[in-house]
């Protein structure tokens, strides 16, 4: 009813020590930006160090130094976005944190190459010789000049297959491999900036602080990436119980092991999952929660697509899983209202699943799971039974975008009160963008909006 519906109430969000620190660190990144720039200005000090060339010169000189100081900066930073540190994804969220990865690095990009051109045209300049003359002397004359235009080849093929158009003509596996020559373009590049920055020609302290940064980078990478997935997966005995297949292109992996409980994950959260059955073991793939974890069990549930989801069918009893996560604040303890609505497309499900299981029974429901066809709703036995056992509404949308688009309309002809409610989101990247926009029109706050796209 009308007065049911409005009678809505909002706790307001408690500010954790994780919070705190989140914001503490993205203050120390952003001042660490400030110093690098500094760090390339500083030389503009000294006058010895750009030779009387003409003025256009010294400035494309002086310029390159700021953008290869500022570009490197921006690459460390978008790795460090990437190093999956826990408390900045539980409290700022990795999707929000990939968005940033994913802005910052075509900038990075851009102010290498920039330098690349600068620092070439400024000194063919000085030295009275042509352009091409002048890479060949820096490339073959110019110690560990080498490894750094290897490394800015890396960048460049990882940057050209980040366009969303190039992700969507490769495989997940195809993509996450050549995304990994990032590191390694970053770290082959590091000897040429330390031995030949001007910056740090004379200048310990601020070479050992550069080394430093570096290092942090690396070192969050090494530990939050690696070395903590494998400790705390082998601590916890991590193997594959049982593959079940839930429609004709989804299966769900059940994992048992040991006090899974002290993992602290929640429903709606992913891990990063590496199937250790010498196939795909080196591939890490971001996979949902399908269901509230237990003190022995954790449950994924997958679209069988590419060759790693199609590998995952054939996982055998007993294999070996190592984990990173958990990650991602897609959860129940976002719903700071008394009224929620979920809504999910296809294998969008899975995270809505458990949060339908997790969201406290007094907190009213409202489900919109929308999907192509009848085959297209895995774990729907599971779905209706927890919304008869919480009392929450499932509203069906089962057909072509055509029959069902989540317009305004017709997401306020399903729920006509949404704006008063905290809304999840969660499906494929294209469903989610129309239907935040949707949301957005008909009054939902942004802050009570959480989503979350299948894309990478």
């Amino acid at each position: 009813t009308m007065s049911a519906q409005t009678a809505v109430t909002r706790r307001k969000p408690r500010r954790t020590g994780r919070y705190l620190a989140a914001n503490f660190m993205l203050a120390v990144i952003g001042a660490e930006g400030g110093f690098a720039i500094a760090f390339g200005l500083m030389p503009l000090l000294e006058p010895t160090s750009i030779s009387s060339g003409s003025a256009i010169t010294d400035a494309a000189i002086a310029l390159s130094r700021v953008t290869a100081m500022a570009g490197t900066y921006l690459a460390l930073v978008t790795l460090l976005l990437a190093a999956r540190i826990p408390w900045l994804e539980r409290e700022i969220g990795q999707d929000r944190l990939i968005s940033w990865h994913r802005k910052l690095a075509p900038y990075s990009l851009y102010l290498i190459g920039a330098h690349v051109i600068l620092v070439i045209y400024g000194y063919s300049g000085l030295a009275d010789s042509n352009v091409w003359n002048q890479y060949w002397q820096f490339v073959l004359r110019t110690p560990w000049m080498l490894p750094a235009l290897a490394g800015l080849v890396l960048m460049v093929v990882v940057g050209v297959t980040s366009y969303k158009r190039a992700r969507q003509r490769m495989t997940y596996e195809t993509w996450w491999l050549i995304h990994m020559y990032s590191y390694i373009g970053i770290a082959i590049a590091f000897m040429h900036q330390i031995d030949s920055g001007v910056m740090f020609l004379n200048n310990d302290k601020m070479k050992n602080a550069w080394i430093v940064f570096y290092a942090s980078v690396f070192g969050a990478i090494l530990v939050f990436r690696w070395i903590i997935p494998f400790v705390r997966s082998r601590r916890h005995d991590l193997r594959v119980e049982k593959v079940v297949r839930e429609t004709r292109n989804t299966i769900s992996v059940v994992v048992r092991g040991r006090d899974v409980s002290e993992l602290n994950a929640k429903g709606g959260q992913f891990f990063g999952w590496r199937f250790l059955d010498g196939k795909h073991w080196w591939e890490s793939h971001p996979y949902s929660l399908s269901a509230s974890p237990r003190n022995d069990r954790l449950r994924v549930t997958i679209k069988d697509l590419g060759d790693a989801s199609e590998g995952v069918a054939r996982l055998k009893p007993g294999t070996r899983v190592m984990i990173e996560g958990p990650y991602g604040t897609f959860t129940a303890d976002k719903a700071y209202s008394d009224y929620a609505v979920l809504i999910a497309g296809g294998v969008g499900i899975t995270p809505i699943r458990a949060l339908l299981e997790e969201i406290p029974r007094n907190v009213r429901v409202d489900v919109i799971w929308r999907a192509s066809t009848e085959n297209d709703l895995p774990l729907r036995r599971e779905i209706e039974a927890l919304a008869e056992w919480r009392g929450a509404t499932i509203h069906w949308m089962v057909g072509s975008r055509h029959q069902f688009p989540l317009t305004p309309k017709k997401i306020i002809e399903a729920v006509p009160h949404i704006d008063l409610a905290e809304v999840f989101l969660c499906g494929p990247d294209g469903m989610v963008n129309e239907a935040r926009k949707s949301l957005l029109r008909v009054g939902v706050h942004p802050d009570h909006l959480h989503d979350e796209a299948f894309a990478y």
